[in-house]
């Protein structure tokens, strides 16, 4: 079932949502919310679940239909929260601190399932990550594959959702912040809502097959943090090398800097774009990826993506505490009480003191 929601209208048709999620509309339809502007909201719901109106909606289905292989190892996070930046250590870590040579093997070695399917998953050469955004009770779940979930504060989420969501036009968003951050805090965005999705993966954190980590501990002590990745792959294969070799350690440090991810990522982007469609057409990806890269490089493609490499919408700033340019003063305790709500009597209650 797929609903596309712009707008709330009172005739429109509402499948299983969250219960903030009907709460917010029915405060619209009550009178009690004004009704957003239709661009607020360009989404499409799929079997119940919010996610961008530009998703293959059979790609989402087959990628949650995954069957797990027992060497699998999936990167999670909810949007916005270092995915990139976790992508990137991961197969410099995999690789023993080589960089990426060839422009395709990013997505190739951590396949975004979410919008290339299952199909990307299969293909893709191990060992290597499959990358998802999905929620617990959506993932393709098994006790012999092993997750890496990253979560990020919700103030520098939502600011660095905000922004992802208003950069690319196939999003349809030409709100402001302040428009933004209510929908953001009432879960009405893609991917639903924050909250959700981070509690449901902080139960699991105990499990042997999960490591949950924080974008600001990576950030804080980045060599401890790879090697924490390392040592829950494969301690004797992957984190003994690093503790053992300095310069792969510094080789994996230094390639996942922002410096060097941005240039690697116009680099990447260039190349495809100097490529004849044959060349395209003859590379070992999914078709709907090769219909990606020929759109990539399209020059009469109406579409943002010709003009920058979609990577560079996953890399805007590493740091945190870029919320303080954002959050008005209300807005700062309403997300401080939204976030004490839900995570009380947790150990998430004073993670992020000190960032926000």
């Amino acid at each position: 079932m797929v609903c596309y929601l712009t707008t709330c209208h009172k005739n429109s048709q509402y499948h299983s949502k969250s219960s903030c999620q009907r709460a917010f509309l029915h405060n619209i339809l009550s009178g009690n919310m004004a009704l957003p502007p239709p661009e607020l909201l360009v989404s499409q719901y799929v079997d119940g679940f919010q996610i961008p109106l530009m998703f293959p909606t059979d790609a989402f289905r087959s990628a949650m239909q995954y069957k797990p292989k027992p060497d699998d190892l999936f990167l999670v996070t909810y949007p916005k929260c270092g995915t990139t930046w976790a992508q990137q250590i991961l197969l410099l870590i995999l690789r023993q601190g080589k960089p990426l040579e060839c422009p395709f093997e990013f997505s190739l070695s951590t396949p975004f399932m979410d919008t290339r399917g299952a199909e990307s998953a299969e293909m893709m050469p191990r060992p290597n990550a499959i990358k998802t955004h999905l929620p617990f009770h959506l993932i393709p779940w098994s006790e012999q594959a092993k997750y890496i979930y990253v979560a990020r504060n919700p103030k520098d989420c939502c600011v660095s959702y905000f922004h992802h969501t208003k950069d690319i036009p196939k999003h349809g968003f030409k709100g402001d912040f302040d428009q933004y951050f209510e929908l953001f805090l009432q879960g009405i965005v893609d991917y639903g809502d924050y909250f959700d999705h981070l509690m449901e993966w902080f139960e699991h954190r105990k499990d042997p097959n999960v490591l949950f980590m924080t974008y600001e501990e990576i950030q804080d002590d980045i060599e401890a943090s790879v090697l924490k990745m390392a040592s829950f792959i494969d301690d004797e294969k992957y984190a003994e090398p690093l503790r053992n070799n300095r310069e792969i350690l510094d080789n994996v440090i230094h390639y996942s800097s922002f410096k060097s991810m941005k240039e690697a990522a116009l680099k990447r982007a260039e190349v495809i774009r100097s490529m004849t469609d044959e060349e395209i057409q003859n590379c070992p990806l999914p078709e709907r990826e090769k219909r990606r890269l020929f759109r990539m490089r399209n020059p009469k493609a109406d579409d943002k993506i010709r003009n920058s490499p979609p990577t560079l919408h996953n890399i805007r700033k590493a740091l945190w505490g870029d919320w303080r340019n954002y959050f008005s003063e209300d807005q700062n305790k309403r997300m401080k009480e939204k976030l004490a709500e839900r995570t009380k009597g947790t150990e998430l209650e004073n993670l992020w003191q000190n960032y926000m």
